[in-house]
């Protein structure tokens, strides 16, 4: 009974429901990044702005919420490290550090292990508890992104907020709204979902 009990708990996050544990690990951290890899590449110019409208973030935020705190930083530091190592899945197929939107990659890695965690806690499970989780990682993407936007533009605080946020706020609505019905969807799917 306690050794069934031990197992449900560890099942913290939908990744944990695969079998097989290092394994499964190394390849849902490399399944992450290529993932984010792939979603860059889905990517809508704005006008105005250096920042493109990309699925990047809404990777992001999925990745950490299945795959929990470490698994899911790491992947997005295994997605950083690799891009800039010359794959070309940043957007547009770039790689390397000589593009503004670096910050808002280099926030990947945070945002996806504080969704990961809040997910292990709970905050994937419920459509509210989802908005809340979403819009904690969206912060924190901004959070990165605003200052190096404005370090590689040389521009202040305010141009960078209407340069590297502003155009995105419809559509980060949009992946937190998509988010709050998947992942509980995903948990009820699943049967294993708990009550945090």
């Amino acid at each position: 009974m306690a050794t069934a009990h031990a197992a449900q708990r560890r099942r913290a996050v939908l990744g944990d429901l695969l079998p097989g544990a290092l394994a499964r690990d190394a390849a849902l951290v490399a399944g992450a990044a290529a993932f984010v890899g792939v979603a860059a590449q889905i990517a809508v110019p704005l006008p105005g702005t250096p920042v493109p409208v990309t699925g990047q973030t809404f990777a992001v935020l999925l990745a950490g919420a299945a795959l929990g705190f470490g698994r899911a930083g790491l992947g997005m530091l295994v997605y950083l490290l690799a891009g800039m190592a010359g794959v070309p899945w940043f957007t547009d197929g770039t790689s390397g550090t000589g593009f503004p939107t670096l910050g808002y990659i280099i926030g990947f890695i945070a945002a996806g292990a504080v969704v990961g965690r809040l997910a292990q806690l709970g905050g994937d499970r419920t459509p509210l508890r989802t908005i809340g989780t979403m819009l904690t990682g969206t912060a924190i993407m901004y959070a990165a992104g605003v200052p190096y936007l404005m370090a590689a533009l040389h521009v202040d605080l305010a141009k960078a907020v209407d340069l590297g946020v502003t155009p995105f706020l419809a559509g980060d609505a949009l992946k937190v709204a998509l988010a709050a019905g998947l992942l509980p969807a995903a948990w009820k799917l699943t049967g294993a979902a708990r009550d945090r």
